[in-house]
């Protein structure tokens, strides 16, 4: 049945309107109201759809009054068209609505011609006892619902309206080969609309002999079979159950429709038979496959919409007081959320709904039962607690929100019934806190039903029962999923605390505050400060801002804890700022406030930084005006932050100048209107209008300007950021697709005043050239924003010469070998199909037959770019070796792909019907094309290029293609080559073929995908036959199942794996029968080719043969219920369940192998989410046996598989942790979801633990079921819990005789045993523990019972574990078996468990015995002899572990009791010759563990110091050197370490050890880890013992860092550099300032000058290191405690350097020449000369050593310091004679380099290659430095005057190269090679400069 297109009808109707009232007095007004109408309908994006219909009711508004002096036939013509229009805008239930008023407004005083031709207009929808097509379907439904005339006309034509709907319904369910779900959907909702909007007309039909209607019988019928299965599609079942309740609605009595409800719950238990409905019989046909789903579809829609009195009215049928909502409907919500179907969502809706209800129905229920329905020993009450705490922790997306109301509802239920009963005993609020309490912080369902409870039992017992709680708090929000929950429990209980403050005092903000103090401000207060970026985020995300508005109070004594100025205190401090600056509207930016914000935005942290540029730029009121400060601040910051290297800084970077743009131009908007908007300084609103616009200007130069090629990816990408928002906020540009952001409307006022500024010129040439030197950037990020910026914001059509110059550009780079040139072209080539029109597509030279005959752009580039992607192939075939030089093919493709995919306009014309034919013989000859393309290329890595590579279905070995594409080598080259020794790298050809072939087939998947999503939409009209007909979509098909069988590259694979995945959905989704049988054919074809014999060994398995299923079945609705994931699945456990063969080959796939590696790509794919869960049993079980396989191939993937399983189950593991998770599922609720997989594990479990005949047997299994269960959480500690069946088994797993065994089972113990118990099963373990050496029966099991309980004792993350008084009986009988510890105990591995047990509970034991421990450890540790060999003769295996115990257990000692004999104690293991013991101490210390005592660390310290000439001396091991020093280090990591006992160390000793370091640094070859160690220790001993007579070592030291920063060195060596610069660097430069020390100045400038170099690198850390330097240097000399440094950030401390050169060093002339070494000198005529030969590009291209660094914006930082250096020498100083021999030496070749650059860009040749020169990185930066290099010579001549006269080679004074500098800048602005240098960058004196980029 073929549906005509509505839009002809409403086009039509608009013409002859438009003739009819063309001669009548209102046509003007008639026609403005259809224009608005057309344009409606013509529009794509909905806000201008709501645009225009806004524009045509306004102007119906006054039209009306016209129509009403006219006729009804001359009104007429106009109602039919608006009605016309509507019946085309049934889709949108808004535009449907304005056209309704439209009409309405129109027919005033013609009510009744109006309904006349509404009437009309439906009526002729469907002819008697046709089908209603879809968009009938909506008519009916829209029309019903919003329409009164429509209803008046459904009203009046019921009986044809139900005869129409039951013939489509059973027209749709017969459908073969299964319903569609639009159409069925629909023709539900209609039936839905119906009962619901003409219930009174309805009800005789059900409930009245009489009237009794046979087509309602039959709808009646037909919507059952819908609910019960017939259709598949979820949505339109569940439809159809509200359809079926709203029925039930119109019974004239609740008794009645109570019945008929019943009677349909009675059927759905039946599952057929006859319903009884009202007067109306149904024979209902058998469920084919019930699947459970009826029931939730009867009881959802009951409780959605059944009236009360039906819900609560007393059933007849039952014995006692029964009604539908207590004993039909609970019983089955509870069946439901039991069930494991696909439905989780729709079942706990169903139980929040039932409660919602219940509350609703409560007096009528309790009128019908007479007592309460909640009583404490109801039997309701315990099942509906039990059902939402057991699935309290269910995963699914959404449940949360009902699960949350459900405990809400149930507490507002159970304390409306004890009031209503008055009953003041009311426990379950108790028990319901007690089980909560008893839960693990870490699960989320523990905080839901706290925040329900709070109301109920008051804050102060909710605290003083769960004291712990801000504790865990703080742990939630550092962890994202519970951050929200736990915000919801600290509002709930602050503002329950308000609630309980106030009762009506007054004053009693004060007390609050004062309340709040105590209970919260810690918590606060630590999550502000925290360096955890996550909490203190969201602390001041989700708590901070409300705290303040609902506590003003709070801020003062918030604002007293963030008074210091390190790091954690500004941050908290300007958090505090921008909260209060959101509740009060402003603040003051003066005296403190903007001291600490300036130091706030120099700050080294991105997170200051950012929260402080949030405070200057937000406001409550978007016109509030940027003060004069907060712009001056602005104008400072952001050049300085342009080339942050973190993503997420950029975009908070944007978001925040965004807002202030958005102010800037609200504010500006306003005074022009005349308003003076809030803030506006009073007398400067002109000047602030002037600073606003000059303000975005200055932005848009300097985003412009750091656009530049020579620019970092990072400034670029960043200055991209904030050009969108300049054009995004301060252009008229309307955005279609935007729902927020578009423009004023009186947007045009201010670009008007702008431009008469001279201002805010946004499309101008240089800007346009700085956009497209982006497109050739070498990344993605770069290229398709500045791609999307000119497509959005700039005029329509480039300039001619611009367009030509790109074409050429993008047809070179499309056959560029590197994968981004040609990415590049492919943007390229899309950028100039969408800014051009016909005029400048017939000036590019397209191939002759794409070009002028074609009826549109889209097609004509299209065409072209197919003719040269053909003419590619052809010249493969020819040559595969030359063409993958010079023409691949994947450019071309990838152009295709981003031409006919994401060009609007081409999409659009694809579906015009003028084109069609065009488009069609387009793609099916692209399709052929790439056809041939995928064969040739996988045929060629197989040696068969011919046509019988298709006959091989298995990808080749990574040896037969390197065979295969070293044939194609030989034949590229000639025969001659064959001579070649094989290489064990790859050859650049081999990269090329490989890269040719593989890309290409990974752009032919997104390609063909992309292609068949846009095209098979269901939605595109049906014009001259489908774009994409069966043949060419069966080729296609074909294509994918070649690259997925064939390709063994992993990128290819996955990247036609999207396309696929695309192509299977598209068809799988599409009406079409034929077309959705492909992938299910496809899908049958693999799993048959799966269980086939296979001939390929493992090796050549295909990467992309398991993606096959996964792409096919991941093409399902998701709505639907997936038969083609339940058929591959069931058919993968089948086959991988089969017994392998007697004499199986392991070099073969076995079919089971394969089936595993299928499921666990299943598993792993994320588009199938939760629905793979329904299988995850019968998976798991499999795993599990496959791990037993005899086969090494079943067992590798069964493991595979496991672990894929275990993350679906879990989800992912967010916690860094192993072992013990910071967050995760309890085993209860683990349990709940999945009780068959308890089974299966504990029967595993249960047959590991059983004794086995002939001794222990391997479990392969065990293992892994342990560690799925140690990943799972301690629940609460409920009756009859499922958890407890698996104590048994894991505590006889102690006695397991393998030691991982024994671990792991330990570790799964924890989450079996709730909190409350532990205690208990502590004392347990600990009784069975010997109490004397004789009674051991076995070893294993005594060391097993001590891990359980270490594992048990160790207190989970975020608590503190059990308490002191808890554990007493523990430790007494751990006390009684303290033999355990001694030598009587034979293993060490016994006595190191015991000891790490008894080192978990100190406090608990008696004195004496915590005395005896430490003892006997020291005893033992004392007698070890030299070298960790035992006095015995005999080796004791583990006695290592046990000495490295036993002294970690000393250090936990000394720093718990921080007692002088026990730090002594430690400080003598140092110094012991045993290195187990000093390893295991040193690594302690490294550890950290050690950092709350101060006094150990300081004893520590001397000892280290003490012993270090010795360790250097002996040297007997590099290893335990590294970790001596890193220990070193680690004690002397803050400066106010250095105490006045190591200030008293004797300076010869540290000389000698600083000479050895400087010897191992300098003469030895440690290794990069030993040397990072010995250079920072060497600093660190300079930095405390320097001294005027060390120059020498100062001056070795200084060379030692400049060999390790530079860029060639490891990045270990460069931050060993950096880090010794911040300790060591700053003293000596401090020290060169004095009088006494001019000998060190030379050094000084050395040491400055890594800094520079520093700053400048790669690495974030290495810069932030060096950054600390500069901002020591920056500190006052008389302030030396550097933790009153404020470190800045690396920019800031560049410009800090600079300004200290010039301050302090400007004098001495190795300034001058320091600075002039970061002045490259580039060949810029080789670079040009590169450019014009224009040779083809390779494959490699070698990588700068420093991608970060930036030669040319550097050059511009340095000119005003050199200049300035210059301006302030005398006459006749060094600094001058310096400068004289740079220019003569310099001079002569910036005059060459300038007169050739007028030379080249002068002719008319440049034109050739100056779009290349564009964006050509080398280039920029040799102009750039050339330039800066020019001014400075011109400044040297200027200065130097006579004495510069002379300089030879030169041959000019300063003016006239000044004037050459100007003629060159001017020509090199006009090609968008030059920014202009002002004197405005020359950066200030006090601070840094506000220019500098």
């Amino acid at each position: 049945m073929v549906v005509a297109a509505p839009a002809m009808g409403a086009e039509r109707e608009a013409r002859a309107c438009a003739a009819f009232y063309g001669a009548l007095g209102i046509a003007q007004p008639v026609l403005s109201c259809l224009r608005c109408l057309r344009q409606f309908a013509g529009s794509t994006a909905k806000r201008c759809k709501d645009k225009h219909l806004e524009e045509a009711l306004l102007l119906s508004r006054a039209l009306s009054e016209g129509l009403r002096a006219l006729g009804e036939a001359e009104a007429r013509p106009l109602l039919r068209c608006v009605l016309a229009f509507q019946l085309e805008a049934t889709s949108s239930s808004s535009s449907f609505q304005k056209l309704e008023q439209i009409v309405t407004q129109l027919a005033v005083g013609k009510e009744a011609l109006l309904a006349q031709e509404v009437g009309a207009l439906l009526a002729g929808l469907a002819p008697q006892g046709e089908v209603l097509s879809p968009g009938d379907l909506q008519s009916v439904c829209v029309f019903m619902e919003e329409s009164s005339l429509g209803r008046q006309h459904w009203q009046q034509n019921l009986a044809p309206l139900l005869q129409h709907l039951a013939i489509t319904l059973r027209w749709v369910l017969q459908s073969q080969p299964v319903p569609d779900g639009t159409w069925g959907y629909l023709a539900v909702k209609a039936c839905l609309q119906l009962f619901q909007a003409l219930p009174k007309d309805v009800a005789p039909l059900v409930w009245s002999t009489a009237g009794k209607s046979e087509a309602l019988q039959s709808l009646l019928g037909l919507l059952l079979e819908v609910a019960w299965g017939k259709a598949l599609n979820k949505d339109t079942r569940l439809l159809a159950g509200t359809a079926l309740n709203m029925l039930v609605n119109t019974a004239p009595q609740p008794e009645r429709g109570a019945s008929a409800m019943l009677a349909l719950f009675q059927l759905a238990d039946q599952g057929t038979g006859e319903l009884k409905f009202g007067e109306l019989v149904v024979e209902v046909p058998p469920i084919l496959e019930p699947d459970g789903l009826e029931k939730l579809v009867l009881t959802r829609g009951l409780l959605t919409c059944c009236k009360r009195d039906i819900l609560s009215c007393q059933l007849e049928s039952f014995t006692h007081k029964a009604c539908l909502l207590l004993d039909v409907v609970f019983p089955a919500v509870c069946a439901l959320t039991k069930e494991q179907k696909d439905c989780h969502y729709y079942c706990f809706q169903a139980c929040s709904l039932w409660l919602q209800r219940l509350r609703e129905n409560l007096p009528a229920v309790w009128h019908l039962t007479g007592i309460r329905i909640l009583a404490q020993d109801a039997k309701l009450l315990r099942q509906l607690t039990q059902l939402v705490w057991d699935n309290a922790e269910t995963p699914v997306e959404g449940v949360s929100e009902f699960i949350h109301s459900s405990f809400r509802l149930l507490l507002e239920i159970y304390h409306l019934e004890c009031q209503h009963f008055q009953d003041q005993e009311r426990p379950l609020y108790q028990q319901m806190l007690q089980r909560v309490v008893s839960m693990p912080w870490q699960i989320k369902a523990r905080y839901v039903p706290l925040c329900a409870i709070v109301p109920y039992v008051g804050s102060q017992q909710v605290l003083d029962t769960y004291p712990d709680l801000p504790q865990h708090l703080l742990s939630c929000l550092s962890t994202n999923h519970l951050c929200p929950a736990a915000a919801e429990v600290y509002k709930a209980l602050v503002r329950q605390q308000c609630a309980e403050g106030q009762d009506g005092q007054r004053g009693a903000e004060v007390a609050l505050a004062e309340q709040w103090v105590l209970r919260w401000l810690p918590l606060l207060s630590e999550a502000l400060r925290s360096p955890l970026p996550i909490l203190q985020s969201n602390a001041t995300n989700h708590l901070l801002a409300w705290t303040l508005r609902q506590l003003p109070a709070a801020q003062e004594p918030l604002a007293a804890q963030f008074g210091g100025r390190d790091t954690a205190s500004l941050r908290a401090w300007v958090s505090l700022m921008k909260a209060q600056k959101s509740v009060v509207g402003a603040l003051p930016l003066q005296g403190e406030v903007l001291e600490r914000l300036s130091c706030c935005l120099g700050a080294r942290e991105d997170g200051v930084r950012l929260a402080a540029l949030g405070l200057l730029c937000c406001s409550p009121s978007t016109n509030r005006p940027l003060s004069g400060t907060e712009m001056r601040l602005l104008r400072e910051f952001l050049p300085l932050n342009l080339n942050c290297d973190s993503s997420s800084f950029r975009q908070l970077l944007q978001a925040a100048v965004r807002k202030a743009l958005v102010r800037l131009r609200d504010s500006s908007l306003a005074q022009l209107r005349g308003k003076v908007p809030r803030g506006t300084e009073p007398g400067k609103g002109a000047g602030q209008l002037a600073q606003a616009v000059g303000f975005v200007e200055w932005l848009l130069q300097l985003s412009i300007a750091s656009l530049s090629p020579g620019s970092n990816y990072q400034r670029k990408k960043t200055a991209l950021l904030l050009l969108a928002a300049v054009l995004e906020t301060c252009t008229d540009t309307w955005s279609p697709d935007r729902k927020k952001g578009q423009p004023p409307r009186t947007m045009a006022t201010l670009l008007s005043y702008a431009r008469q500024s001279g201002c805010w010129d946004f499309f101008s040439q240089p800007n346009l050239l700085a956009l497209l030197s982006c497109l050739q950037d070498s990344t993605n990020e770069i290229r398709d924003l500045a791609s999307e910026l000119l497509i959005r914001y700039f005029p329509a059509v480039f300039p001619e010469p611009i367009t030509l110059a790109l074409f050429q550009l993008a047809q070179d780079a499309l056959g560029s070998p590197r994968v981004q040139e040609a990415e590049a072209g492919a943007v390229l080539m899309k950028t100039i199909l969408q800014k051009s029109d016909s005029g400048t597509m017939k000036s590019l030279a397209l191939e002759a037959e794409a070009a002028p005959m074609l009826p549109n752009r889209g097609l004509c580039f299209a065409q072209h770019l197919l003719h040269v992607l053909q003419a590619q192939y052809a010249a493969a075939r020819r040559d595969l070796l030359r063409a993958a030089a010079t023409a691949p093919m994947h450019g071309a493709i990838t152009a295709l792909r981003r031409c006919l995919l994401e060009v609007p306009e081409v999409a659009a014309s694809m579906q015009a019907a003028e084109s069609a034919q065009s488009w069609q013989e387009l793609l099916t000859r692209l399709v052929t094309t790439a056809r041939h393309i995928t064969s040739f290329l996988l045929g060629a890595l197989q040696s068969q290029p011919g046509p019988g590579a298709d006959e091989q279905a298995a990808a080749p070995s990574f040896a037969d293609m390197g065979n295969a594409i070293g044939s194609l080598i030989m034949l590229g080259k000639g025969q001659g080559q064959q001579g070649e020794e094989d290489s064990v790298l790859l050859s650049e050809e081999h990269s090329l073929i490989l890269t040719c072939c593989w890309v290409s087939v990974k752009e032919i998947g997104l390609l063909l995908g992309g292609l068949a999503e846009l095209l098979l939409a269901p939605a595109l009209p049906a014009g001259s036959g489908p774009l994409l007909p069966l043949p060419t979509l069966q080729m296609a098909t074909r294509v994918f199942q070649e690259i997925l069988l064939r390709c063994r590259h992993w990128g290819a694979v996955e990247g036609c794996s999207m396309g696929f995945t695309k192509f299977c959905a598209a068809l799988l989704n599409h009406p079409d029968t034929e077309l959705q049988a492909i992938p299910q054919t496809m899908l049958e074809q693999g799993l048959e080719a799966l269980s086939g014999p296979r001939s390929s060994s493992i090796t050549r398995r295909a990467a992309g043969f398991p993606m096959l299923f996964l792409c096919i079945v991941s093409g399902e609705a998701p709505a639907q219920a997936r038969p083609l994931l339940t058929h591959c699945v069931q058919t993968l456990l089948a086959l991988a369940t089969t017994a392998l063969p007697r004499d199986w080959d392991q070099t073969l796939d076995l079919p089971q192998v394969c089936a595993f590696h299928v499921l666990q790509t299943l598993v792993r794919g994320a588009g199938l989410g939760s629905a793979l869960l329904r299988h995850a049993t019968p998976m798991v079980a499999l795993a599990l046996r496959g791990l037993g396989s005899p086969c090494w191939a079943m067992r590798n993937a069964a493991i595979q598989l496991f672990s894929a399983l275990t993350s679906r189950l879990l989800g992912q593991q967010r916690s860094r942790g192993e072992g013990c998770p910071a967050e995760g599922v309890s085993l209860q609720a683990f349990l709940g979801q999945h009780p068959q997989l308890g089974a299966v594990l504990l029967g595993e479990l249960g047959a590991a633990a059983e004794p086995a005949p002939g001794g222990p047997r391997l479990r392969p299994a065990l293992h892994a079921v342990l560690t799925l269960l140690a990943q799972l959480q301690p629940g609460a500690d409920g009756p009859g819990s499922p958890s407890a069946r698996f104590l048994g088994p894991l505590l006889g797993l102690a006695g397991s005789p393998i030691y991982a065994v024994r671990a792991m089972a330990a570790k799964a113990l924890v989450p079996v045993v709730p909190l409350p118990r532990r205690r208990g099963l502590l004392l347990q373990l600990a009784q069975q523990l010997p109490a004397m050496p004789g009674r051991i029966r076995s070893h294993n099991a005594v060391h097993g019972r001590l891990l359980q309980m270490r594992a048990l004792l160790v207190p989970a993350p975020g608590t503190n574990g059990l308490s002191t008084e808890a554990l007493r009986p523990v430790a007494l009988e751990l006390e009684a078996r303290g033999w355990l510890l001694t030598p009587a105990q034979r293993c060490p591995l016994v006595r190191a468990t015991f000891l790490q047990v008894l080192a978990l509970l100190p406090a608990s034991f008696s004195p004496g015995f915590a005395q005896s421990i430490r003892d006997a450890v020291s005893s033992e540790l004392g007698s070890l002899p030299p070298g960790g060999k035992p006095g015995c003769a005999e080796l004791q295996v583990g006695s290592a572990i046990l000495h490295q115990t036993m002294a970690c257990f000393m250090c936990s000692e000394a720093a718990r009791l921080a007692d002088d004999e026990q730090i002594g104690a430690v400080c003598s293991l140092l110094q012991q010759p045993n290195p187990d013991v000093q390893l295991a101490v040193l690594s302690w210390v490294i550890a950290g563990e050690g950092g709350t005592c101060e006094e150990l660390e300081k004893a520590l310290r001397l000892t280290l110091l003490e012993s270090l000439g010795s360790v250097l001396q002996e040297r007997r091991d590099k290893e335990f050197l590294r970790l001596y020093l890193e220990a070193l280090l680690h004690l002397y990591r803050a400066p106010s370490s250095w105490s006045q006992e190591a200030s008293r160390k004797p300076q010869g000793s540290s000389a000698a050890c600083l000479e050895m370091l400087l010897h191992v640094v300098e003469a030895e070859c440690p290794g990069p880890d030993l040397l990072f160690q010995a250079l920072c220790a060497a600093s660190l001993l300079l930095a405390r013992r320097f001294e005027d007579e060390d120059g020498t070592l100062v001056k070795r030291w200084c060379t030692a860092l400049e060999e390790c920063s530079r860029s060639a060195s490891s990045e270990v060596l460069r931050l060993a550099a950096a880090r010794s610069l911040q300790m060591a660097g700053a003293d000596v430069v401090q020290r060169s300032l004095r009088a006494a020390c001019p000998s060190l100045v030379p050094v000084a400038l050395r040491l400055i000058n890594v800094g520079i170099h520093l700053l400048q690198d790669e690495e974030r850390e290495i810069r932030h290191e060096a950054s600390g330097f500069a901002s020591l240097l920056r500190q006052d000399p008389d302030e030396r405690l550097r933790e009153s440094c404020v470190f800045v950030q690396d920019n800031v401390g560049l410009l800090g350097l600079l300004q200290l050169l010039l301050a302090e060093f400007g004098e001495h002339p190795e300034t001058f020449d320091l600075l002039l070494q970061h002045l490259p000198v580039l060949d810029l005529r080789g670079i040009v000369g590169e450019l014009e030969a224009n040779k083809a590009a390779s494959l490699y291209r070698e990588d700068d050593p420093n991608v970060f660094a930036e030669p040319a914006i550097l050059a511009r930082q340095l000119l005003p310091v050199l200049l300035q250096l210059l301006e302030k020498a005398p006459a006749g100083s060094p600094l001058h004679a310096s400068a004289l021999h740079w220019l003569a030496a310099a001079g002569p070749g910036v005059l060459r380099d300038l007169r050739y650059c007028e030379y080249c860009w002068s002719q008319e040749a440049a034109a050739r290659w100056g779009m290349k020169a564009l964006g050509c990185a080398k280039l920029h930066a040799a102009v750039a430095v050339l330039l800066v290099r020019a001014r400075l010579a011109a400044e040297a001549l200027r200065v130097l005057g006579e004495s510069a006269a002379a300089t030879p080679g030169l041959g000019c004074g300063a003016q006239e190269l000044e004037q050459e500098l100007e003629l060159v800048q001017g020509l090199l602005v006009q090609h968008g090679l030059a920014l202009t240098l002002s004197q405005g960058d020359v950066p200030g004196e006090p601070g840094p400069p506000s220019g500098a980029a």
